[in-house]
């Protein structure tokens, strides 16, 4: 029987989503055999182009990843014979050779290390001597199998930029001879630190998008929360780990009751809480109570997430346990000590204990440089402003936020609070 053009658009649609699934497990095994993670997506994108020729003729195998890993494996054997390093490499692979047809081969050494693989590689990604953006937009394309085309969408960024990016991000960790492995001992706390920064920027990026023309792209909130997902799997025993997964769990629960049928942003005191997952919410508080038994002191994931869990709770927002909130943001800006976790506070003690408190604050911080251009600072003062029934100067501030903000969605909302 012909295969028709549907038949192919199908099988590759379905191989972009094995391909979501398998391809961090798959770059991870060809690191651990190639010690380079930039060759690795090269040849693990060599057996996707591969699969892309053969599966819409074939069919698509029972198991795909076998299919790819062994694919990617003979690959892999060349490229190491045309280095002239297959003598070194020889005795870790001969007991792995793959056979004529990779369908039938299962990669048993490879599959066996799988978690340890994964931990290396999401490690590697987040090394701190890459810059923030280039740990993100390696993250987004190793771990997560984004395109390039679909990391720049996300964050509103030239798709060449983000080429960019990877590109030299891996030419650094090639160069630098980043070892392909999990730290140990005080460096691994410094490199979990990185990991877990990362994994929470992509998500607030989805969460609440700085830029654009949509308030949210929960795409990138379920890239993240399946990034912390696995991370907690993988390392169970850190608290810090479990603390974030939180967060985002709960976070994440609000997802469907903030925004509006028109795309319009909903702030959280006017949410319909019906409409939020209760059921992750209750998986963000079981994270949170592993994160607490694990950790003799909360750390500022499971702080947050901490908060987090005060509103999920509260099942109206007049129930909201304010003082409790705001006790949890100074023990907060204790450990993580930042102008923004100062004006988070300032909004919790304003709840608490009256907006005269909560304005206080705001104007504590008011000359900090790091807040001179960051839209939340005004918008925070104008709701303080509006409770103390100062509205005039309120919808100043109003109009100063919206031409701050870069996200459309976010822009017209200020802007309509302001004409009152």
């Amino acid at each position: 029987m012909a295969v028709t053009a549907t038949d192919v658009t199908q099988v590759r649609g379905r191989i972009d989503a094995v391909w979501r699934i398998e391809s961090a497990r798959l770059i991870a095994g060809l690191a651990r055999m190639v010690r380079d993670v930039g060759v690795a997506e090269e040849l693990a994108q060599d057996a996707l182009v591969t699969a892309l020729e053969k599966w819409p003729e074939s069919g698509i195998p029972d198991n795909p990843g076998a299919w790819l890993m062994a694919t990617a494996k003979n690959r892999a054997i060349d490229v190491l014979r045309r280095h002239k390093r297959i003598e070194h490499k020889h005795e870790e692979l001969a007991h792995t050779t793959v056979p004529s047809d990779p369908t039938e081969a299962l990669v048993d050494k490879l599959d066996d290390d799988v978690g340890d693989d994964l931990l290396r590689l999401v490690f590697t990604c987040c090394h701190p001597m890459l810059s923030s953006e280039a740990r993100v937009a390696l993250t987004l394309r190793m771990l997560c199998g984004l395109a390039t085309d679909e990391i720049a969408r996300a964050f509103l960024v030239p798709e060449p930029t983000i080429a960019q990016r990877i590109v030299r991000a891996k030419r650094t960790l090639a160069d630098a001879g980043v070892p392909f492995e999990v730290p140990r001992g005080d460096d691994r706390a410094e490199r979990l630190s990185s990991v877990l920064e990362v994994i929470y920027l992509v998500f607030n990026e989805g969460y609440a998008a700085t830029a654009g023309d949509d308030w949210m792209r929960p795409a990138l909130c379920e890239d993240a929360l399946r990034l912390g997902r696995v991370l907690a799997g993988l390392a169970p025993g850190e608290a810090e780990v479990h603390g974030l997964v939180a967060l985002m769990e709960i976070q994440a629960s609000r997802t469907r009751a903030r925004v509006g049928p028109g795309g319009e942003p909903i702030l959280l005191l006017d949410q319909n809480r019906a409409r939020w997952d209760h059921l992750l919410i209750r998986r963000g508080l079981v994270a949170l109570d592993r994160a607490e038994a694990l950790g003799a002191t909360r750390g500022p994931y499971t702080l947050q997430a901490a908060i987090a869990a005060c509103h999920g709770r509260a099942r109206t927002a007049d129930a909201t346990d304010w003082v409790k909130i705001a006790a949890l943001y100074l023990a907060l800006v204790q450990i993580l000590p930042s102008p923004v976790v100062e004006l988070n506070r300032a909004v919790a003690v304003g709840m608490a204990f009256g907006p005269e408190a909560g304005l206080a604050i705001v104007d504590e911080i008011a000359g900090d440089p790091a807040m001179a251009r960051y839209h939340l600072l005004p918008a925070v003062r104008a709701d303080l402003l509006t409770r103390l029934g100062r509205t005039d100067e309120a919808k100043v501030e109003l109009v100063r936020a919206a031409s701050l903000t870069r996200n459309a969605r976010e822009r017209e909302l200020l802007l309509a609070r302001a004409r009152g």
